[in-house]
């Protein structure tokens, strides 16, 4: 596979990465170019911004997930067919586990991907003192895959006059600029970004931004950058499942449960499950043909007055779990499934009550990062078999399970987690599916004994 692409990196976080990706893609777009997009890392709400510029769903590439080569397989199958590609990175560059290995960084997947990196520098405030962060970026690329950069946040003089320094001291093309948008960025929530749909004028910044960088930022050049890129070996991913029907798996999709792994919906489709969606605010049940149900994670916690009052939906779960339909809930789903959730005022919403928890917001992360994770009894994973995840709430519960021991990477640190059964799993942390296959397998094969009986 040979498809143009380069990834957006920076120093460090807060620098506008997502908003140059997004008016990237937005230009690729515009410009009839075949384009398909990755987030480095666990992260849901960036691709959700991909998504938005682009039309067509992104998909996450971590090597603390999936290693090198599972990685590189995952990133030839989603981008077959695609004429460009484009990374956003994560953190600072080579920020990775513990925010000091290399694995699970940007630079590590852009290495394992073998793709060209664009650094983006918040130039405001900035002059000549952008060439040393940038030379100091460089020296530390042994693989030199830094070949381009854009500075964020500065005027047009100001890049003029440092284009010609950048590129004789730093050895690197100078691609191009954004002005200071000043109060048109993409806002913050506690989880990174607000989702799109939640921003203000969502549509009219990003028209703007892409603007910007349709004008300011050299396309010729970045299409060179992009040539850069080295041949990536093609892959095929075979059906495991081969024998087992194709149950219906009834997956909650709507404003308060949105926060999905691509890849994992792919898992589930390549071992055989039909995917449906439904909405637990707005339905009145689950699809009526469910064989399994799988309720990600989201922001519950701003939908509580609707979640609580839909009592059908509610009445319809507790139904499905009573008959022991197979249940995967990670997260906001896992808070769903719980008696109570208390608001950041104080007020008591009650939900399904299939577990007898109740939920408060803590005002600060709970639990934060990347986990492996082990059941104590094998019911999802085989004997002995992990699953690698992330976690990252701001709401804890009084019982938030104690059927899976989960270990932190960096630390070895071990805590019990998660309440799992063989019909059920459900805890804080959100799986990625690839990470181990066989939970996809599983689950799927749980949902096909289910729709048997």
């Amino acid at each position: 596979m040979n498809i143009k692409r380069v990834m957006i990196a920076a120093p460090k976080s807060g620098s506008g990465k997502t908003g140059i990706t997004c008016a990237l893609l937005k230009t690729l777009k515009n410009k009839g170019i075949k384009t398909v997009s990755f987030k480095c890392g666990p992260d849901y709400i960036d691709p959700m911004y991909h998504r938005n510029a682009l039309g067509i769903p992104s998909y996450n590439l971590d090597t603390f997930f999936t290693g090198e080569k599972t990685t590189r397989s995952l990133f030839a199958r989603n981008a077959s067919g695609f004429d460009f590609a484009v990374f956003e990175g994560v953190m600072g560059l080579f920020d990775g586990v513990g925010g000091v290995k290399s694995e699970g960084s940007s630079y590590n997947l852009a290495e394992v991907t073998k793709t060209p990196i664009i650094l983006v520098i918040d130039a405001k405030g900035m002059g000549r003192s952008v060439i040393p962060e940038i030379s100091g970026f460089k020296s530390y690329d042994k693989k030199d895959l830094i070949k381009g950069v854009i500075l964020n946040r500065t005027s047009e003089s100001m890049f003029n006059i440092l284009k010609p320094m950048i590129e004789e001291e730093c050895g690197i093309s100078a691609l191009g600029f954004i002005p200071d948008m000043k109060d048109h960025a993409f806002s913050s929530r506690h989880l990174g970004l607000v989702t799109p749909e939640d921003t203000d004028n969502y549509d009219e910044v990003l028209e703007e931004l892409t603007g910007y960088f349709e004008k300011n930022v050299s396309f010729e050049e970045l299409e060179k950058t992009a040539s850069f890129a080295e041949e990536i070996e093609d892959c095929t991913f075979e059906k495991t499942n081969k024998e087992v029907e194709s149950p219906v798996i009834a997956v909650a999709k709507d404003e308060a449960f949105c926060f999905f792994y691509e890849d994992n919906l792919t898992e589930l489709k390549n071992e055989g499950a039909n995917l449906v969606f439904f909405s637990p605010i707005h339905d009145e049940k689950i699809p009526e043909n469910a064989d399994g149900l799988y309720l990600p994670g989201g922001y519950p916690e701003l939908h509580l007055e609707e979640l609580s009052q839909n009592t059908s939906m509610l009445e319809s779960v507790r139904n499905a779990y009573n008959n022991k339909m197979p249940i995967f809930a990670e997260c906001g789903g896992f808070m769903y499934l719980q008696k109570s959730i208390e608001d950041k005022d104080g007020k008591v919403y009650i939900t399904s009550n299939i577990f007898d928890g109740d939920l408060k917001y803590k005002g600060r992360p709970v639990r934060f990062g990347y986990v492996s994770l082990k059941e104590k009894s094998p019911n999802f994973l085989k004997e002995g078999e992990e699953i690698r995840g992330h976690e990252f709430h701001y709401y804890d519960c009084d019982d938030n399970g104690c059927d899976v021991i989960c270990t932190k990477p960096f630390t070895g640190k071990t805590y019990e987690a998660v309440k799992t059964n063989e019909n059920i799993w459900a805890g804080f942390p959100h799986l990625y599916f690839p990470s181990n296959p066989s939970f996809a397998v599983n689950f799927v094969k749980k949902c096909a004994e289910f729709h048997r009986k």
